[in-house]
């Protein structure tokens, strides 16, 4: 397996890649322009779960919904709440 070596100038690329990412993500947050909702095949790969899992969230009340003409939509702020409300918290003691 070949070797790579990451210099300090290629950390420094990537910070700055991340940091104009970010600033975009927050430029299209205040533009209003992020999505707030989400079909459940974007729900699914933001998730990354199976259409199963999907329908278990659904079903058990785990995760919101509205159907429209037959599609179904979640709402991003509903998602990160249930992301936030399930963090777990490891605390090691050493």
């Amino acid at each position: 397996m070949p070797t790579s070596i990451i210099t300090t100038d290629d950390l420094r690329e990537f910070k700055l890649e991340l940091l104009d990412e970010i600033k975009e993500l927050l430029t299209k947050k205040a533009e209003g322009t992020l999505k707030k909702y989400l079909k459940s095949s974007e729900v699914m790969a933001l998730l990354q779960i199976s259409p199963g899992t999907l329908q278990n969230l659904r079903i058990n009340g785990t995760l919101p919904y509205s159907k429209v003409g037959g599609i179904i939509y979640y709402d991003i702020e509903e998602i990160q709440k249930l992301m936030a409300e399930n963090k777990v918290h490891h605390n090691f003691d050493l």
